[in-house]
């Protein structure tokens, strides 16, 4: 189970970079995984630079192409991270999501 603790202290990193845009400067996809990913496998890792020049890496989500470029323009959503016994925490982190334009 996660801590309580740690999820109310990692809420602060966690606003700082929701909602911000930014563009991919790398990717890898991943094809094998832990337990906790099994079923988004395979799925795609990204490096972004948000516009205030911090870089940031996280699962890029609702992306089902194979041809990602380098320099695609992504904006930080929150998603849930993993799924969860009933009486457990549910965690939520940063992702990002392709900005449609």
């Amino acid at each position: 189970m996660i801590s309580p603790v740690k999820i109310w202290r990692r809420q602060e990193e966690i606003r700082k970079i929701l909602g911000y845009e930014g563009k991919v400067i790398s990717w890898t996809k991943i094809f094998v995984s832990g337990l906790d990913f099994k079923k988004f496998v395979p799925y795609f890792v990204v490096l972004v630079e948000l516009k205030n020049k911090t870089k940031v890496v996280g699962q890029l989500v609702d992306f089902n192409g194979n041809k990602l470029k380098i320099g695609e323009k992504v904006v930080a959503v929150l998603r849930k991270v993993k799924d969860v016994k009933e009486e457990d925490i549910i965690p939520y982190s940063v992702k990002f999501k392709l900005l449609k334009e």
